[in-house]
């Protein structure tokens, strides 16, 4: 089994546009036997709380059909993130496609302060169960939370799936803190990051995946766009830089 984390330049505010360069990332994924594909926090419209409200989307925004019919085409898991509208306003989600299934969204449980204005929580955890492997997914913030990972771990999770928009000092506490949930916890964990403008700050990539030793087994670097591949079979990864 193969995960990808997708590490994409969004351009602010253009959904349509960030779906045609998504379907890109799913296809080059798919010739990679991608068995689940996940982006950044935010990725179908770039990391803009100011415009939350206008943008938020539901699960069944007839813009987001390409996901499932690539879900169902290719066999694999897609995760994608954008602002959910949910029933009290914005929430940070992730849209979850699956082959044959209805879309699941998961929305971010833990909020920075500075999202507290624009956004509302999410309340559960969203096991994700593929054959003998349990991802949970958790988006920026929350994932830096030692209590999110510990939950994820007593849920049963193995693979532990952060989606975040972060800059380049966030990335390097990031990293530090990734491997020490995967090396305490026992669980592989993996990262995407975005590149290109954000809400005022630069992302500075650097998707990477840890396995259950805490060990860093590969990282895309900080200015291009790349796919991170991790096979749970061979306990190994590599980056192909796009």
């Amino acid at each position: 089994m193969k995960i990808i984390a997708a590490q994409v330049q969004s351009a602010p505010g253009d959904i349509d546009g960030n779906i045609e360069r998504h379907v890109q990332f799913i296809d080059l994924a798919a010739t990679c036997g991608a068995t689940a594909i996940f982006f950044p926090e935010m990725s179908l419209t770039g990391y803009e709380p100011l415009s939350a409200e206008r943008l938020a989307m539901a699960a069944d925004d007839a813009r987001l059909g390409v996901f499932q019919s690539l879900s169902d085409r290719h066999q694999m898991l897609v995760a994608v993130g954008g602002p959910y509208r949910g029933d009290a306003g914005p929430e940070i989600g992730m849209f979850i496609f699956r082959c044959s299934q209805p879309p699941s969204v998961y929305t971010k449980q833990i909020l920075h302060t500075d999202e507290l204005p624009y956004f509302r929580s999410g309340t559960t955890q969203l096991p994700i169960v593929i054959g003998a492997e349990t991802l949970i997914p958790a988006i920026c913030f929350e994932s830096l939370q030692m209590e999110n990972a510990q939950q994820a771990k007593e849920a049963g999770a193995t693979v532990y799936v952060a989606s975040v928009a972060k800059h380049r000092g966030g990335m390097e506490r990031a990293h530090r803190h990734y491997a020490a949930v995967a090396r305490e916890l026992g669980m592989i964990v993996m990262v995407s990051n975005g590149i290109g403008h954000a809400d005022g700050f630069e992302m500075a990539g650097r998707s990477a995946a840890w396995d259950n030793r805490g060990v860093l087994e590969c990282s895309a670097g900080a200015t291009e766009e790349a796919l991170v591949v991790y096979d749970l079979a061979a306990r190994s990864g590599g980056t192909l830089t796009l």
